[in-house]
């Protein structure tokens, strides 16, 4: 037989619960105006920025927790930058994604707390003497992808110019410096891969 829940706990969880359909009626209605795609059934929470929307493509079923920055890059570079999540993916508490270029996030995806995905680099030798470095983008392309079916630890980096294969596992605290290949794990700074995953049944 089953534990039965305090009152509090009960509470608690009804008002989680209403939270959560406040926010998907907020995302139906509000922000699937803004956003150059917003799926059927993906739930935004409230962030802490989210610039150039128009330029955001999120697809269906997919969660964003509260806390993140979705942040696109405009530094009068010739292309258009593009952000893609795709379906059935879930986004934790306080991620960053940075994107001046192209950062693509396949299907199935989970993204836990506090990781950081950016596409952008700042030159540390070429800028005027007294300017912020921050302030400064390599106006290079780059870009970020991230496989289907993929896991990011807590706090993980994600640096520009890196492909992260299908099915991975990146261990928390990792930051990747370089391609990862498909069904592998990794973990470190840099992230290295510590041996190959045995997908047997399901892949994505």
């Amino acid at each position: 037989m089953p534990y039965p829940l305090p009152f509090t706990a009960r509470l608690l969880q009804i008002g989680d619960a209403l939270h959560f359909r406040l926010r998907r009626l907020w995302s139906m209605l509000v922000l699937r105006l803004v956003f150059g795609r917003l799926g059927k059934g993906t739930v935004l929470f409230r962030q802490n920025m989210i610039r150039y929307p128009h330029l955001i493509r999120i697809g269906s079923r997919t969660i964003v927790r509260h806390g993140g920055r979705m942040e696109i890059i405009l530094h009068g570079q010739d292309w258009e930058p593009e952000l893609t999540i795709g379906n059935d993916v879930n986004i934790e508490q306080n991620v960053h994604i940075v994107c001046h270029d192209r950062i693509s996030i396949g299907d199935n995806v989970s993204i836990t707390g506090n990781c950081a995905i950016v596409d952008v680099l700042h030159p540390v030798d070429a800028i005027e003497h007294g300017s912020k470095i921050g302030d400064s983008i390599d106006p290079a392309r780059s870009f970020v992808e991230i496989g289907a079916g993929s896991f990011l630890g807590y706090g993980t980096i994600v640096l520009p110019n890196v492909r992260i294969g299908r099915n991975c596992v990146i261990g928390a605290g990792s930051v990747v410096t370089r391609d990862i290949p498909d069904d592998s794990i990794a973990s470190g700074a840099p992230a290295k891969v510590i041996r190959s995953r045995t997908i047997s049944k399901i892949r994505n």
